[in-house]
């Protein structure tokens, strides 16, 4: 049996992670409150009033220690609190507070590249790495055989999914493509491989890059990790649900 054992969202892109028990899907969205906002640098062209490209945006594969931030978002009030293992922790209302967030942030961001400028948000669709609102299904068997190619355990937050699950075979997400999967309430269809960058190299713990998961993954002839996934009948999720293909 294949089971849900971890929800994960990202309110801001790029900037801190959130566990969560339970999410209510809506067809052609990404997760509710997952990657709604998005830091659009000083050499973004990015307004947004559509969707924007990653290459618009402040990303770990440039700065490696925006990984180590840890999120908490009140979706009530719209607060959002970032922690960092350097820095204090910061709460803010994305809409309003961009100016003390990039402050917060500067330390953590190279001073060679694009600066981080401002916030942007996008609701429903939200700022994914795809071209049309995903949300990112991983698989544990994948992961843990990453580990053992590089020799170590490491993190799942390297590789900022949305769902986890766990109880297939190593890699056969892959084979889910263009299937339709019921998850608890929801219905999802497999799309496309979520290819990876240099952002997966560093640790969620320390912000460091210390691993060649891009190296692991060439051993299987791909850069490829998890799958894109769109949701296609809404209904409510929660850890501890079944994923059924069908």
């Amino acid at each position: 049996m294949i089971t849900l054992r971890h929800l994960l969202r990202y309110p801001l892109k790029s900037h801190g992670r959130e566990a969560v028990d339970k999410v209510e899907l809506t067809a052609g969205a990404a997760m509710p409150w997952d990657r709604v906002w998005a830091v659009a640098h000083d050499a973004s062209h990015a307004d947004g009033s559509e969707w924007a490209a990653c290459v618009n945006f402040s990303r770990v594969s440039k700065a490696p220690q925006l990984m180590a931030i840890t999120a908490t978002f009140d979706a009530e009030t719209e607060a959002l609190t970032l922690a960092h293992p350097l820095l204090s922790d910061l709460t803010f209302h994305p809409d309003t507070d961009a100016a003390r967030f990039i402050d917060w942030v500067m330390p953590l961001v190279p001073q060679d590249r694009a600066l981080p400028d401002r916030i942007l948000r996008l609701d429903g669709r939200g700022f994914t790495d795809s071209d049309f609102a995903s949300v990112t299904l991983c698989n544990l068997a994948s992961h843990r055989a990453v580990e053992r190619q590089i020799g170590h355990e490491m993190s799942i937050h390297r590789w900022r999914g949305n769902i986890w699950v766990d109880g297939a075979e190593p890699w056969a997400e892959f084979d889910w493509i263009g299937r339709d999967l019921r998850l608890g309430g929801a219905v999802l269809r497999g799309v496309e491989r979520t290819d990876r960058c240099l952002a997966t190299t560093a640790n969620p713990d320390n912000g460091l890059r210390d691993a060649d998961t891009l190296g692991a993954l060439d051993h299987w002839g791909h850069n490829d990790f998890s799958i894109r996934a769109a949701v296609i009948e809404s209904g409510p999720v929660a850890v501890g649900d079944r994923l059924e293909v069908i």
